[in-house]
This record gives C-alpha cells, sequence and structure tokens, in this order.
C-alpha cells in the first residue's frame, strides 16, 4: 500500500477498505468513459455531436453523480470508505486512459479475411482425412 500512502497511520483495515473503494471508483470511472468510445467505434473523434445527444450527456451525468453518492455516502450499504480529492483524481486519470488505448485499438487495421479463418482451414483438412 506504500503506492498510495495508506498505511502511515498504521491502520491495516481501513487501507484495505480506501484501496478496495478506489479499485471499485476507477473501475465505474473506466465504464463511463468506455461509453464515449462506445458511441461511435468506427470513428477516432468520438465526442463529435455528443452535447447535442441529451439523453446520452444525461445518462452519463447520472451515472457520474449516483457513482460520487454511492462512495461518499452509502459506506455502509456498499462497503466502501470515503476518497479523498487525491484518490478521485487517480480514479478519473484511470478512467481517462481508455481514450487514447481506444485511439490506438481504432488504428489498427482489422482484416478483410477472420484471422481465425487461417487456423481453422488446417483442422478440417485434417478431420477430413480421417474420416475418409
Amino acid at each position: 500500500m506504500t503506492i498510495l500512502q495508506l498505511e502511515d497511520d498504521g491502520n491495516r483495515e481501513h487501507a484495505y477498505k480506501v484501496k478496495n473503494s478506489l479499485i471499485f471508483n476507477a473501475f465505474v470511472m473506466c465504464q463511463i468513459f468506455n461509453e464515449f468510445n462506445a458511441r461511435k467505434p468506427e470513428e477516432i473523434n468520438c465526442f463529435k455531436g455528443v452535447t447535442k445527444n441529451y439523453l446520452f450527456m444525461g445518462i452519463i451525468g447520472f451515472t457520474f453523480i449516483l457513482q460520487i453518492i454511492i462512495i461518499e455516502f452509502l459506506g455502509k450499504f456498499t462497503s466502501t470508505v470515503r476518497l479523498d480529492w487525491q484518490l478521485w483524481l487517480v480514479s478519473l486519470g484511470i478512467g481517462i486512459i481508455s481514450w487514447p488505448l481506444a485511439i490506438v485499438g481504432k488504428l489498427i487495421p482489422v482484416p478483410k479475411t477472420p484471422v481465425a479463418s487461417y487456423f481453422i482451414k488446417p483442422f478440417q483438412q485434417c478431420k477430413r482425412s480421417r474420416d475418409a
């Protein structure tokens, strides 16, 4: 836990709760940022026209506000603890990483012939020769 400096006070159990809350929060942030990438999977600029889609913006806003409520106020119900602003920034930073990763993924060319077909043909030929 030294990366996040959670055990300075010696409370190991609290440090584990903070770590688990951070992991949960970062996961939800990744989901929120991935929603932008999923809007336009073929285009590099996934933000084009995003502010004109009020339903999408409402869902993003609702999800983000609900996540704040879950982390900050529903700790007993969700087994989370409050995170300080630095850990919120860490969560957001982890989520933002999905945007450049999505751009890199969109730049990888997709072959017209599925790669699996190159592996299936030899097995099909082998099976035919056994059946004959």
